[in-house]
């Protein structure tokens, strides 16, 4: 196992008090199994020259670390956006599903399942399990489907089987434990390629490694461009945590970088309808995994709602979890008002259209106080082909 910061995973999977893994017994078996062949593989000099090299020349990394002039002279300061947006398939969620892709091969898995919302997972792991030669199965709640049917059509031309989860909401939280449910009862054959920080440890821990190649090339790119390689105010979206797991990795530990962090709100943060987690949530367990969760008095796991179908899931991952409590993080919450007119001023100002998750990490810019000489840094996590209904319904 490699050495943990302060702020990471311990070999528990603890962030803190919040992490672990809370799985029924027939899983035990399976997620020992992925500690294993995880912790092994990521020191195999073979698998990091593999990754690194399909992250180039498949993935299209390093992407780039744009300097936003027109917002930079907006909001009265240096921002810059880092491009997930411009990576294979549109989004972060192909950084984590390749590592894990090589990693379900090592094992000799056959089938690959995995849970999407907005989609962008879904056809990461679509396009991973293509690119592998594997079986692929997507589950993706009923309602996320009609919200992305683009993505869905694609995912099925690469050959998933696309199920679809009536169950609840119909959105994210549903298709997790339905592809829980389908681990459990495969696990021998099949390969659980989870896409945010969430579940049961490793798997926090291997999304946060998987996804830490956005801060190390932000801190390259940095260097080049600024000669110094932090921000003063390090931007992402958060719904699980995937892509804020990414940007922040290798700046946890810094605290001259202010890390701020924007959840959906929904139509307000007490209005019933949000997925204001971190506002919101208390202590629980959630799909194998100690963190704050959205709960009524008695426990019960209540609905969570975001014009994003990538942000409305009722958790939190659990390094997010800790670095809130702790007060590492601050973390404003964005209504679906706010993410939608930020997307609009991007696209006008800079001729960018980004995706709904990320149109939450724009909302937050006015909600800081920048100085002249302060260099922000935003992830742009995903592109906004998939949302351009929504933003045509709400222009």
């Amino acid at each position: 196992m490699t050495t943990r910061k302060t702020f990471l995973a311990d070999e528990n999977g603890f962030y803190g008090p919040f992490g672990g893994a809370f799985i029924p017994d027939v899983l035990q078996d399976s997620i020992n199994e992925l500690q294993s062949h995880y912790y092994d593989m990521i020191t195999d000099p073979n698998f990091q020259a593999e990754y690194k090299s399909l992250l180039r020349d498949y993935v299209g990394r390093p992407s780039p670390l744009y300097l936003a002039q027109r917002m930079s002279e907006k909001y009265g300061c240096k921002i810059y956006l880092k491009r997930e947006d411009l990576n294979h398939t549109g989004a972060h969620k192909i950084n984590n599903a390749i590592g894990h892709a090589l990693l379900a091969k090592r094992m000799g898995k056959k089938r690959i399942i995995a849970e999407t919302g907005a989609g962008q997972h879904g056809l990461a792991a679509a396009t991973v399990a293509a690119l592998m030669g594997m079986e692929c199965t997507i589950y993706m709640g009923t309602v996320d489907m009609e919200r992305q049917r683009l993505n869905v059509e694609k995912m099925r031309m690469l050959g998933a089987t696309v199920s679809g989860v009536e169950a609840g909401t119909g959105t994210l939280a549903n298709a997790v434990d339905a592809a829980l449910m389908d681990w459990c009862k495969t696990f021998k054959e099949t390969y659980y390629l989870i896409g945010s920080a969430v579940g049961p440890h490793p798997f926090p821990d291997m999304v946060a490694y998987f996804q830490s190649v956005i801060s190390e090339e932000i801190k390259k790119q940095l260097m080049e461009k600024e000669g110094r390689d932090y921000p003063d105010y390090l931007l992402a979206c958060i719904g699980g945590g995937s892509n804020a797991s990414g940007t922040i990795y290798h700046y946890i530990d810094d605290k001259r970088v202010n890390i701020v962090l924007a959840e959906a709100a929904g139509m307000g943060v007490h209005s019933g309808k949000s997925a204001a987690t971190i506002n919101e949530g208390k202590v629980g367990i959630l799909h194998g995994s100690k963190s704050l969760v959205m709960q009524d008095d008695n426990g019960n796991v209540l609905e969570a709602y975001s014009v994003s179908p990538g942000l409305d899931y009722p958790g939190i991952g659990p390094m997010i979890a800790n670095l809130a409590t702790t007060g590492r993080v601050s973390v404003p919450a964005i209504t679906d008002s706010e993410a939608i007119a930020a997307a609009f001023e991007l696209t006008r100002l800079e001729g960018i259209i980004p995706a709904l998750e990320s149109s939450h990490a724009l909302g937050a810019l006015s909600k800081l106080s920048f100085k002249k000489d302060d260099i922000v840094v935003l992830t742009v996590s995903g592109r906004g082909d998939k949302d351009i209904e929504t933003y045509l319904k709400n222009k």
